[in-house]
Formats: structure tokens, sequence, C-alpha cells
């Protein structure tokens, strides 16, 4: 038997303490800094998080958002309530669920009795501006200084709606926005002040296109072709067999792939969108002659190769060619963006304001990049409902940390507020992300998020679906026109290519989701006799269109 000695007992006694020690210091919890923060809250537009190159660098290097996502928090799980514009960024501002706030899709109006954070930051002694896209309205609530595009905005010399009436500026909309941005910053911002400070971009929205200094890299460059590029929905149900949006199908010809209106003509390829030809027009003819001489300088050869070779393209041959016209110009528009957004870090870092200043990127929905043969949105799908979600608050969120919990555009509003020490009110349905942000992981309470998408019959024919989604499963039910349920396990089948709802292995799975979706909309005040009115009421603007959508309140 081994000896005790003096000095082993004291080893030892040393040793008990160090890691007494050691485990209490681990087991305290980080709290918020007492001085408030400026915020910047970065937004685009349906902005895919496979497009950002902190989440995959398969596409498209982004070195200057990735600089948020290094420097502070990375989302993987971070989703929105209802993929679509007008109603993502209204649940964002209010903290609600898009059945509360009235805005379920871009023709329903929003509630304007419903409280908005910005409001209460104002109330709470912050400044606060906005420039770039709201989408909804041309008088945001709780902002001081605003320049907002009107509806989806022009990227070439757009309109703005300001505090003093509508101006025309000329450039391209993404690098105007920030120079609104760091004008604001070096002019108008308020010392003794916080700041609360939205740059919402309009890229990469459709008709995605590019600054001009990128036509000719992003037109010679070649994209990989997902792997479900020609899926053919065997595995799903008939929402997905039935969506109108197919890159070679539903596309437009002139408005999305660049197609010059009188080559349509030439090849006999008619306008079936009914938009199509206009959609041209609206960006490309709003181009200064100086402008326009340098999109036709790039664009008019490659129309004009298209054109040579079209007769004799097969559809495979042309869906390729889809796709990577597509991706040239949408990969193109979020170059800007994240040219732009290294200005603004550059700014930030050369002042010392980013010190006390938490930055947020992130995207209204997320969006398809060709994955099922798809573009636009929509669908609970993860391309659509998942949305990119960085955050960087220096020596609060620890440098590149990596988050998996089910968060949501629900939840920035509480975030913002309490990171501000304003106290939430208690009709908000989200959940902060402090504890998240601050280490404190043992705090977060949800496991599971919700989800409600109403736009139909509309344009892209998304079948009306309502979903509860956790880290393993997605459990849909499309409820109107059919009555169908899916469900994916997302750890064994990412790309979500096949509904296992009536595989016997999963039945106990069944069983308890459809429990808690039915607790979740419950909780958020959601229900079958909602969703009736809620489709009542867009039948009846839709097959009148004299009458306006009347507010669900």
């Amino acid at each position: 038997m081994r000896k005790i000695t003096a000095f082993n007992i004291l080893a030892i006694l040393l040793f008990a303490g160090f890691i007494s020690c050691k485990s209490e210091k681990e087991s305290v919890k980080k709290t918020l800094p007492e001085k408030r923060p400026n915020i910047i809250f970065l937004m685009s537009d349906d902005h895919a998080y496979q497009a950002i190159s902190a989440y995959s660098d398969k596409l498209i290097q982004t070195p200057n958002i990735d600089r948020i996502a290094d420097g502070g928090i990375k989302f993987t799980n971070a989703s929105v309530t209802n993929s679509i514009c007008a109603p993502s960024r209204a649940t964002i501002l209010t903290g609600k669920h898009a059945h509360i706030h009235g805005k379920v899709d871009n023709v329903f109006p929003f509630d304007e009795s419903q409280l908005t954070f910005p409001q209460l930051l104002q109330e709470a002694g912050y400044q606060t501006a906005m420039f770039g896209k709201l989408h909804f309205g041309n008088n945001p609530k709780g902002i001081d200084e605003f320049k907002i595009l009107p509806g989806q905005g022009a990227y070439y010399n757009p309109d703005f709606n300001t505090n003093e009436g509508q101006i025309t500026v000329e450039g391209y909309v993404t690098d105007i926005i920030m120079d609104m941005t760091l004008d604001w910053l070096e002019n108008s911002r308020q010392e003794d002040k916080p700041f609360m400070l939205f740059s919402m971009q309009k890229a990469p929205h459709r008709e995605w296109l590019p600054a001009p200094r990128h036509f000719k890299e992003f037109t010679k460059k070649s994209f990989k072709e997902p792997e479900t590029l020609f899926d053919d929905y065997e595995g799903r149900g008939t929402a997905a067999k039935t969506a109108e949006m197919n890159l070679l199908e539903h596309m437009n010809w002139a408005g999305d792939s660049k197609l010059y209106p009188e080559m349509m003509a030439e090849l006999g390829i008619e306008d079936k969108s009914g938009w199509d030809i206009d959609a041209f027009e609206r960006e490309v003819g709003r181009m200064n002659p100086e402008q326009r001489a340098v999109w036709d300088s790039v664009y008019k050869p490659i129309m004009e190769e298209f054109k040579e070779k079209y007769p004799e393209m097969n559809e495979t041959e042309l869906m390729k060619w889809r796709y990577q016209r597509y991706m040239q110009d949408y990969l193109g528009s979020i170059a800007s963006v994240d040219e732009n957004v290294g200005r603004l870090l550059d700014y930030l870092e050369e002042t010392g304001l980013d010190e006390n200043t938490i930055i947020v990127y992130t995207s209204d929905q997320g969006f398809y990049l060709g994955e099922h043969g798809w573009f636009d949105k929509r669908f609970v799908y993860d391309e659509s409902f998942k949305t990119p979600l960085l955050i960087k608050w220096p020596n609060v969120i620890t440098a590149g940390t990596t988050n998996t919990e089910m968060v949501q555009n629900l939840d920035f509003a509480q975030t913002i507020l309490e990171a501000a020490h304003v106290e939430a009110p208690s009709d908000m349905q989200g959940e902060s992300l402090i504890p998240l942000l601050l280490g404190n992981e043992e705090e977060w309470t949800r496991d599971a998020v919700y989800y409600h998408y109403y736009e139909y019959p509309g344009i892209h024919m998304v079948k009306r679906h309502y979903a509860i989604v956790t880290q393993d499963y997605k459990l849909i039910h499309f409820y109107y026109d059919v009555d169908e349920w899916e469900l994916y396990d997302r750890k064994k089948d990412p790309n979500e290519m096949n509904n296992v709802i009536d595989d016997p292995e999963y039945a106990e799975v069944v069983v308890k989701l459809k429990e808690q979706l039915a607790d979740l909309r419950k909780q958020y005040g959601d229900s079958s006799e909602l969703d009736q009115e809620i489709l009542r009421k867009y039948l009846e603007a839709k097959d009148n269109p004299d009458i306006e959508t009347v507010p669900l309140h």
C-alpha cells in the first residue's frame, strides 16, 4: 500500500481546491454589460444561407459577411415563421406571428395598432434610423429618420420615400443604401445617445440584377448544379408536384434570364407570365445611357449566342442554361452586398464604434438556388424556411461560436429589447436569444418552432400549410385544397426527398409531433377557425379586385 505523506495530503487538497474553483468559475453565468449597446440590423432580401461562405463555400465567397460570423455567433437552425417578404418583416418588428400582426401575406394589411420594437427603443432614448427596403408602409413607426424604397424598389437609379418626400438617387441600389447608412453614422448620429440603425438591402431579390462592375466577372462563371436540380418529387405529396417554381417552366425569360424581348419574339418564346417583358423594362429601362451601354456590352453577346443555340437545345440543356444564368445574376448581386458590408465593418473598426455595437446579419427568409429544380421560397422545406443569422457583439459573444438551436425571426424583437435593457411587452411571442449569445445555453427552453404559410391560390401556387420543426424532424400539414401530412427526418434525409409519414418506424414520432403541433398552435393563438376566416377574406378579395382585403382584427 502506498504511504500517504503530508506532501500527498497537501497536493490532494490543492487539487480539490483547484477543481472546486474551476467548477465554480464555470458555473458563473455571463450577464449583460450595463452600458447600452448600439445596434445595427443588416438584412438582405431573399439571401439564401447556402450563398454565404460562412455556411457553404460551394457557390460564392462572402469574406465580409463572414467577418461577422468569425467575430461572433453563427446560427445554423435559424428560421422564419412565414417564408414571404412582408410577413417576415412585420414579424421581425412586432415579435408576433402573422395571424396576430395581420400581414399574413403581401396583400393583407398590417395591423397599425401593433407596437413595434423600434417604438420602444425610441421611447427608451435610442436614436433610430432606417435605410433601404421595408416592403410595407412608407412611414415606419418608431423611426427618426428614414429613406425607404417604395414597394420592391428598383436596382438602378432608385426612388426613395423619406421624411421629407420622395427622392431619386442615381447609381446602384446596394451601394446607395450603404452610402445612406454610412452618411447617417458620420453626420447624423448623436454621440450622447445609443442608436438602432436598420440597413436593409433590396438585393438579391428577383430579378437579380448585379452592379455594373460585376457584369463581366459573374456572367463568365459556371456554378455547380445542386444534386436535386432534376427532382421529380416522387417522394413528396401533391404540394411539391404542383408548385409553380420550376426554373425551366416558370421563370421569366426577359425579366429573370435577361433574354431581350425582341429576341423572344424572334424565337417564338411567349410571355406566359403577363409581366415578363414589363419586369425587364421596369429595371433595365431605368438605366441611364452609360449604364445601358455597359449592360448591352455584356448581356447582348450572351443572348445572341443563346439565340443561335436555342432551336437545337433539349429540355435538359435549357434547364442547365437557365440555372447558370440564374446563379450568375443572383450571386453577382450578392457580391455587392458583401462589399458594402465590408465598407460598414471597416468604418466601425476605424472609428472604434464596433466595440459597443451589436451587428446582426440576416435575410427575410431563405431561397431556392435550383434545389428541387426551384427558385423562390414559400415552402417550409429547408432552403426557404431556414435563414442566415450571424450576430457579432464584441466582449459579449465568444468569437467563432456556432449554435444549432431552433431560433426564429420571431425572437429578434425580444432579443434586441433585452440587449438594450428595455422590457419587452408580455404579448410578444418570441424568446430572447440573449442566453445563447452569452453562452448560457441551459437557460434556452425551446426545442421546436412553428411555421404557417398562407398565400394560396396565388403566385407560385404553393399550398397553404403549417408545420412544427425540431432539430430532428419536420411535420407539415397541407390543409387547403388537399389534406395531406408530410414528415421528414432532418438528420437522415437532409435534402427532404422522402416523406415518411406512413412509415411504421416513425409512427410514435408522428403521434408525438402532432400533439406538440396542436400545443404550439394553441400557444400562439392559431386555429382551424382562424385559418378558415383568413382564407375566406383572401378569396373574397381575390374574386373581387375592387375590394381591399380587410384586416384580420
